[in-house]
């Protein structure tokens, strides 16, 4: 099967990590990344879910658009459900970054998302 094609991937971090990010000029990986081996990723279709499944109830969060294309070793694999997700082996370039939004909790305790998610 080809992998998917998507013009932009996400990446939710902290705020945090995100500032030690634009210190470095790079992003290495949270600790789950770097426990797995990739910077994880999701398209635009999958992330509402993965941050409902991984970051619920946090505040402080960061999503980052990526542009794909400026990756050198991503990779398409199965995860959740046998959908196939972006996954990064090595570091991610801030110049590869296009858009950073603050993902705040909404009063319902959902996190609001940018209305400008690029769905391909």
């Amino acid at each position: 099967m080809a992998p998917p094609t998507s013009k932009v991937i996400y990446k939710v971090l902290s705020s945090e990590q995100w500032a030690d990010a634009e210190k470095q000029g790079k992003f290495l990986g949270a600790a789950v990344d770097l426990e797995d081996g990739y910077i994880h990723f999701s398209t635009a279709a999958q992330v509402e879910e993965t941050v409902a499944k991984h970051f619920a109830g946090q505040s402080d969060l960061i999503l980052l658009g990526v542009a794909p294309e400026k990756l050198d070793d991503l990779r398409w694999e199965p995860s959740r459900g046998g959908d196939l997700f972006p996954h990064l082996y090595g570091v991610l370039s801030l110049d590869a970054v296009c858009s950073v939004s603050e993902l705040p909790l909404g009063k319902n305790g959902q996190h609001i998302f940018p209305n400008d998610l690029i769905y391909d």
